[in-house]
């Protein structure tokens, strides 16, 4: 869309006209998988053209994520998409949050959760052939998972997001989820 806008400035008055051209894109939910027994998460790992076409890796680690279609739940996408994609299902649910991807020219929002797994039988290549999908899942030990933060190993704003979410909100899950 191209929009052609004025709003209300800081000071109280007006700005001039503005053309803004907005992308719109249906929104998504994401699965961040953690198994807090082995303390780890289980991340994704696909070719994303986004990535290569900005001269970055194309093969990328993030969370489980689907497009939320009209009357979908979010969490209901996320929890369907991890079978799909990693070939495992959830134990329990928490929301992190929801988020613009980029408010200055999208419509697009992601709804995360985290999702609670057993990671011993996690992994191997999943997806949808008939779409494209060629998905490999790893399971890293969260002491891997800060070490990646810390070094920019990470580059996705979704992934970032998440795990740096599961880092501040780690002991709470574990709580939630162990009773320690």
């Amino acid at each position: 869309h191209v929009l052609h806008l004025r709003h209300r400035r800081h000071d109280g008055g007006w700005s001039d006209v503005i053309e803004r051209e907005v992308y719109e894109r249906a929104n998504a939910a994401a699965m961040l998988l953690y198994d807090p027994e082995r303390d780890a998460v289980a991340l994704l790992e696909q070719c994303r053209p986004g990535a290569y076409l900005s001269e970055r890796l194309c093969w990328q680690l993030e969370p489980v994520a689907g497009i939320v279609q009209p009357g979908e739940l979010p969490q209901d996408v996320a929890i369907r998409e991890t079978r799909e994609e990693a070939g495992c299902q959830v134990a329990s649910v928490l929301p992190i949050g929801t988020y613009l991807v980029s408010p200055g020219c999208a419509t697009e929002t992601v709804h995360c959760f985290v999702g609670r797994i057993d990671s011993r039988h996690v992994g191997g290549i999943h997806g949808h052939a008939e779409e494209g999908e060629d998905i490999r899942v790893h399971v890293l030990p969260l002491s891997d998972v800060r070490d990646g933060l810390a070094g920019g190993r990470f580059e996705y704003a979704l992934t970032l997001i998440c795990l740096q979410w599961l880092l501040i909100n780690r002991d709470r899950v574990r709580r939630a989820w162990l009773g320690d």
